[in-house]
């Protein structure tokens, strides 16, 4: 599976007032109606714990020059805030500089080996747009199309689609 690019992600939680993260690379949509999205985490995770406890969950969608995000968030005993500009948003961590933000009510879980699939309902979401942080072949890199092509506003998108 390390030859399948996936989106970079932080999902986040909060319990007892404080924040917890984790990268996440097994993240998808799932339904338009309603918006719903899944995670998948391992069942040893901290994260997931709290998650569970608490029926809600943050999705922090990252952009490509964020990878020392991912990997900080990735490591295991560090204080993953530190030094991160963050938060709260809806009762969740939110990461100032991620593009994309989802909050999210936890709908079901679905068992799945070693790891727990969350299926999420979204209630509140916002983004910017951004090259997006992908992993594949063990290796952050980005959507290379989308990374050079040339960004336009709404409006100017908007004005070529009625030519």
């Amino acid at each position: 599976m390390a030859g399948v690019c996936a989106p970079v992600t932080i999902v986040t939680a909060t319990a007892e007032g404080l924040p917890h993260g984790t990268t996440v690379s097994s993240f998808a949509s799932l339904s338009l109606r309603p918006p719903m999205v899944t995670v998948s985490l391992d069942r040893r995770s901290g994260v997931l714990s709290r998650i569970t406890a608490t029926g809600r969950f943050g999705v922090n969608v990252l952009s490509q020059a964020q990878d020392d995000l991912a990997l900080r968030f990735a490591r295991r005993g560090a204080d993953r805030f530190a030094e991160v500009d963050w938060h709260f948003d809806h009762g969740l961590p939110c990461l100032e500089t991620a593009p994309g933000w989802l909050v999210c009510e936890l709908t079901r879980t679905v068992d799945g080996g070693d790891h727990l699939l969350l299926l999420g309902t979204v209630t509140h979401a916002r983004t910017t747009p951004a090259p997006p942080l992908v992993y594949g072949y063990r290796t952050f890199g980005t959507h290379s199309a989308y990374a050079s092509r040339p960004q336009h506003t709404v409006r100017e998108q908007v004005a070529a689609c009625a030519r």
